[in-house]
C-alpha cells in the first residue's frame, strides 16, 4: 500500500508539474507534437514553418481531360484546382488544441500521437468550366445540313452529305471536378444532335427535283401557238433545297412573260396603211390572248408536276379599242413632232430590217389617252413578219440575231414622241452607247421581243397618227406625230453627262473555224457613260421638267482569230 501510493503520488506530481508548467498545443504559437498534414512532420512547428514545409506539397498535379477522342493532359491549376494550406494547419492545430490533459503529457514527455491530416484542395467550379471549355473548344462544332447542288457532269441533282453537331458537356465535368479536387482523369461528356436537314430526309427532296427535269409544252388555247421549254430549262425555274422543292418566282415569271409575249395575239386597232403613197383604212380585228391569271397559276402547278409534259393557257378574247369608223381624218390633222436619225453604214440586213419596222408602225393610230406599244404596233419579230437576221446586242456581246436594226425605228419613235410631250411609261436604253445614234446621246431606246418595249402614253385628248419616212438612200429615217396639236410648248435639252468610264481593253476570241492567222473584229469599244436628258413642258398646269436617267456599261473591243497552226 505504501508503494502504490507513492507511485500515484509520483504521477500526481508530474501531472501538476506540467500544469503548472502550462503543457498545451500552441504553446510560443507551435503546433502541437506528432501532428502531420499531407505526411510532413509539421509537429513543434510555427504557421510559417508548416506552410513552407508544405509548399512542395501543394503543387498542382497533372490530370488528364477525355473528350471524346481528344485528350489532353494539364496542370490542374488551369482547371481551378488550388491547394489550401491554411485550411489544412487550421484542421491540425484544431485537433492539437482538442487533446486532453494525458494526451498532452504524453506528448511533453515525446511519446505523443501521431495525427495525419490531408492537405486540403478546392476546385473553383467557374474556373474549371472555362478551363474545360477552352480545351475543348474544337470538340464543339454545329450541325452540318445536307445541302442540294446540280451535277453538271450527270445534268442532276445531288446531295452532299450531312454531319451531326457536338457538344462537350463541360458543367458536367467542372461540377465532378469541383465535387472531388483529388481526381487525375477527367472525363468531359460530349452529346450530339443531329442536323435539321439530314442526307436522308433531303434524298427525297432531290429524288422529286430530279423527276420534274424534263420538256415542257405549252400552248395558247384556241390557237395552234406554242411554246416549249427543254429539260434543263425546265430545271431553271425551281430550286431544290433542304426544306424540299421550291419555285424561282423571279424566273417562273420571266418565261412566262416569254411565252405570252410569242403566242398573244392582242387586238389590231383600226389604223391606215400606206399603200402607193396614200394611207388606206385598214379595219380592227379581235386578238385572242392570254388569260393571265389562270394561266399562271396553272404554269406554276404543272412545273411542280413530273406528270405534266403539255400545258394549254388558258384564253380570252382581245377586243380593239378604235373600230374602223372612228379613225380620224389625216387632212384634218397637223403636225405635232417629228424624230430623225440616221443609219449610214449599215448592213443590207439592218436595212431591210429598218425598212420593215418603219412600215409596220406607219399608219398607227393612238387612241386619246392610251399607251403607244412599239412592239403591239410592230407585231412579232419573226421571219413570218418579214424580218431577217442582223447584229443585235445579246448576253453582254454585240452578236447575229433576228431584228437587228428594229431599234433603230424604235429610237426615232421615241424622239418624236419625246419631242411632242407625250408622258414615259417605258423605255429602256441600249446596254452601250451605239453610233447609229449619235449625235443625239441618250435620245434612244432599245426594244427586245418579247418583254423589252417602248411605251408612250397619249394624253394629247385626241388620236393620234404615226407615219414615217424612210430613205434608205440616203440612210435617214423620220417619224412623225400627226394629231390635233395641244396647247403646250415643249423644249427639249442636251444630254448632261454625269460621268465617264473608260472602255476595257480588247478581247480576243479564238474561233476554230476561221482559217490560221486571221482576224475580225466582231464588237467595238465605247466608254460607259451616266447621264440623263430633260425636257420642259408649258401648258395650262404649268411649266414642268422631267428627266429620264440612263447608264451606259464600258463594253469592250472582240477579236476573233483563226486557230495557229
Amino acid at each position: 500500500m505504501k508503494r502504490a501510493w507513492a507511485v500515484g503520488l509520483s504521477a500526481a506530481a508530474l501531472l501538476g508539474g506540467a500544469l503548472a508548467l502550462g503543457v498545451a498545443v500552441g504553446d510560443g504559437g507551435k503546433l502541437a507534437p506528432g501532428l502531420r498534414v499531407a505526411g510532413v512532420d509539421v509537429g513543434g512547428l510555427t504557421r510559417e514553418e508548416a506552410a513552407l514545409a508544405l509548399k512542395e506539397r501543394g503543387a498542382a498535379p497533372r490530370v488528364t481531360v477525355t473528350a471524346g477522342s481528344r485528350t489532353w493532359t494539364v496542370g490542374a491549376d488551369r482547371l481551378g484546382w488550388r491547394a489550401d494550406v491554411g485550411a489544412s494547419l487550421d484542421a491540425a492545430a484544431r485537433a492539437g488544441s482538442e487533446r486532453n490533459v494525458f494526451e498532452r503529457v504524453r506528448a511533453w514527455i515525446g511519446q505523443a500521437r501521431v495525427q495525419e491530416f490531408p492537405l486540403a484542395t478546392r476546385v473553383d467550379a467557374a474556373q474549371a468550366r472555362a478551363g474545360l471549355s477552352a480545351l475543348t473548344r474544337e470538340v464543339n462544332t454545329q450541325p452540318k445540313d445536307a445541302t442540294v447542288f446540280f451535277d453538271k457532269a450527270i445534268l442532276r441533282y445531288a446531295v452532299t452529305p450531312d454531319a451531326p453537331g457536338r457538344r462537350a458537356a463541360v458543367e458536367v465535368a467542372a461540377n465532378a471536378y469541383a465535387a472531388n479536387p483529388a481526381l487525375t482523369t477527367l472525363t468531359v461528356p460530349v452529346t450530339e444532335w443531329k442536323a435539321r436537314h439530314t442526307a436522308q430526309a433531303v434524298r427525297a427532296h432531290v429524288e422529286r427535283g430530279n423527276r420534274l427535269i424534263r420538256p415542257l409544252t405549252v400552248r395558247l388555247e384556241g390557237t395552234d401557238l406554242t411554246g416549249e421549254l427543254r429539260p434543263l430549262q425546265v430545271a431553271n425555274l425551281y430550286w431544290v433545297r433542304g426544306s424540299g422543292v421550291v419555285l424561282d418566282d423571279a424566273m417562273v415569271q420571266a418565261v412566262f412573260e416569254r411565252f405570252t409575249g410569242e403566242m398573244d395575239r392582242p387586238a389590231q386597232n383600226a389604223r391606215y396603211v400606206q399603200r402607193g403613197g396614200e394611207l388606206v383604212r385598214v379595219g380592227e380585228k379581235a386578238g385572242l390572248v392570254t388569260s393571265r391569271e389562270a394561266a399562271l397559276a396553272a404554269f406554276r402547278k404543272a412545273i411542280l408536276d413530273p406528270a405534266v409534259t403539255t400545258l394549254v393557257f388558258p384564253s380570252e378574247v382581245s377586243r380593239p379599242t378604235l373600230r374602223l369608223a372612228e379613225l380620224p381624218d389625216p387632212q384634218g390633222l397637223e403636225l405635232i413632232a417629228t424624230g430623225r436619225s440616221t443609219y449610214y453604214r449599215s448592213s443590207p440586213e439592218r436595212r431591210a430590217n429598218v425598212a420593215v419596222a418603219a412600215a409596220k408602225i406607219s399608219g398607227v393610230v393612238v387612241p386619246a389617252g392610251e399607251d403607244f406599244s412599239f412592239l403591239n404596233a410592230l407585231g412579232p419579230i419573226t421571219p413570218g413578219n418579214g424580218f431577217v437576221g442582223g447584229l443585235i446586242i445579246s448576253g453582254g456581246r454585240t452578236v447575229d440575231g433576228l431584228g437587228g436594226g428594229v431599234c433603230q425605228v424604235s429610237t426615232t419613235a421615241f424622239r418624236a414622241l419625246y419631242s411632242a410631250g407625250l408622258p414615259v411609261v417605258e423605255r429602256n436604253p441600249h446596254s452601250y452607247r451605239v453610233s447609229y445614234y449619235e449625235p443625239q446621246v441618250g435620245f434612244e431606246a432599245a426594244v427586245y421581243d418579247p418583254g423589252v418595249d417602248l411605251k408612250m402614253r397619249n394624253d394629247t385628248g385626241a388620236p393620234l397618227l404615226i407615219k414615217t419616212v424612210n430613205d434608205n438612200a440616203r440612210s435617214t429615217l423620220a417619224v412623225q406625230v400627226w394629231g390635233v396639236k395641244p396647247e403646250r410648248t415643249v423644249t427639249v435639252h442636251p444630254a448632261v453627262i454625269l460621268s465617264r468610264t473608260p472602255h476595257p481593253p480588247a478581247q480576243y476570241v479564238v474561233n476554230p473555224e476561221m482559217r490560221p492567222g486571221a482576224l475580225r473584229q466582231v464588237d467595238w469599244a465605247q466608254d460607259g457613260y451616266k447621264l440623263y436628258i430633260t425636257r420642259t413642258i408649258k401648258d395650262a398646269a404649268g411649266t414642268r421638267t422631267d428627266k429620264v436617267s440612263t447608264e451606259y456599261k464600258p463594253w469592250r473591243a472582240v477579236y476573233e482569230f483563226g486557230p495557229r497552226g
